[in-house]
């Protein structure tokens, strides 16, 4: 993990990606996406993140898609909401693992995977669009590309997940155009 403390949109954008590119992920891979984002060996376990607790992350991650593809910001927030409603509890700060302090709004160490992701996703969304004012998320535009963003920097919002799509869907558009009128 490059970036200081938990970062969940981050963990968010890239499980939700994955889960979309392939809805039966493995353990394993999940794992490997869970231990880039911080989550410890200990928590990684077959007995701590068992099949069923893979199952229920990707169904969490598969139930983040329609957020994640919402263009309305209105609507966004009614959905987070609902998401905060049934999943959220009451904020409390947490530390363990090296990590610094950081919030947790699950309901508990004991509240699986699924109500832990969909809980800390939907917080970090929320926080994203309250400080933003608009939705800086979305799915990328590319053609055949599964993957979702998170812009939060400045300029004109993103439609593209990295600079290589962007330039794929650049370079396919002037194709396009040339074959259209061959004078461009």
């Amino acid at each position: 993990m490059s970036r200081q403390g938990f970062q969940p949109a981050h963990r968010l954008i890239d499980i939700a990606s994955a889960v979309r590119a392939d809805p039966d992920l493995s353990r394993a891979a999940l794992v490997e996406v869970l231990a880039r984002h911080g989550e410890g060996p200990d928590d990684l376990t077959e007995a701590a993140f068992s099949d069923t607790g893979a199952r229920e992350l990707r169904d969490a991650a598969t139930g983040m898609h329609e957020i994640l593809t919402e263009t309305d910001t209105d609507r966004a927030a009614l959905m987070l909401n609902g998401l905060l409603a049934e999943h959220a509890a009451a904020p409390r700060l947490t530390r363990h693992d090296g990590h610094p302090w950081h919030l947790h709004t699950d309901h508990g160490d004991d509240a699986g995977w699924g109500n832990w992701f969909l809980a800390s996703s939907a917080l970090a969304l929320a926080q994203i669009l309250s400080e933003h004012g608009r939705i800086t998320w979305g799915a990328c535009q590319a053609t055949n590309c599964p993957n979702f963003y998170l812009g939060t920097g400045p300029g004109s919002p993103r439609r593209y997940c990295s600079s290589t799509c962007a330039s794929r869907a650049r370079v396919a558009a002037h194709r396009r155009r040339s074959k259209e009128d061959p004078r461009t």
